[in-house]
């Protein structure tokens, strides 16, 4: 804070950004590499997009199912942390003090400044100072399965769109090619933009993201194909 304005940082993000990222990444890949995989088993473009469309709603309601019910589990166990330390504070706040005193000396407080600090923070809000300090729960990581549901859904949605926009454009004997070159382009922007918007640098992420992308469509091409012929 500078002058009584309350700064906005990168990790105030996470959050949403974790699970858009997550969601539209994962979006492209799984259905550009299902109509990959599909396209080069069979010639039918009404087949190719059906099942791109089933992969897209599919992976919509997968991703929400998973991500609420992961990201509630870590909800659940911040709650019990907090409703445990919650009871240490009332049964003992004198050595919930000095356990709070010994992780500021332990970043390099002075033992007297530490339980000073430790003092006037307990006296304002002990719970959310051993959240904060000692579980390392904060506002701005915490977890919130909701909002981590419906940002991996939609951003699924999005990215699993844009293979199946390539599909319909694309002409039938170029539509491998297309959706590939599509997809991977598209995953080289979101890693960009992600890195962007997390304040990391742009070039590894870009480069990672497109290396995956590029590797599990070559993987389920080949395997579509190897099917294709086989059946």
């Amino acid at each position: 804070m500078r002058s009584g304005r309350v700064e906005s940082h990168l990790v105030d993000r996470i959050g949403w950004l974790r699970a858009a990222v997550l969601g539209a990444n994962d979006g492209i890949i799984s259905t550009a590499s299902l109509i990959v995989g599909v396209a080069s088993a069979v010639t039918s473009a009404n087949e190719i997009l059906i099942t791109g469309v089933a992969g897209l709603v599919a992976g919509s309601m997968s991703m929400a199912a998973g991500e609420y019910v992961s990201v509630s589990s870590q909800a659940d166990t911040e709650r019990a942390d907090l409703a445990r330390e919650t009871l240490e504070l009332k049964s003992d706040p004198k050595a919930e003090k000095s356990e709070l005193a010994q992780i500021y000396v332990g970043r390099g407080v002075k033992p007297a400044l530490a339980m000073q600090v430790a003092e006037q923070l307990m006296a304002k809000d002990a719970l959310s100072a051993h959240a904060r300090d000692e579980l390392g729960i904060s506002a701005a990581i915490s977890a919130k399965p909701i909002q981590a549901a419906l940002t991996s859904a939609i951003t699924f949605a999005v990215g699993a769109a844009l293979p199946i926009i390539a599909v319909v454009a694309a002409p039938q004997q170029y539509l491998v090619a297309s959706v590939s070159g599509a997809s991977l382009a598209l995953l080289a922007l979101l890693g960009a933009l992600g890195a962007k918007a997390g304040g990391a640098e742009v070039l590894k992420p870009t480069l990672r993201v497109a290396f995956w992308g590029a590797l599990a469509m070559a993987i389920t091409a080949g395997i579509g194909a190897v099917f294709g012929h086989a059946v």
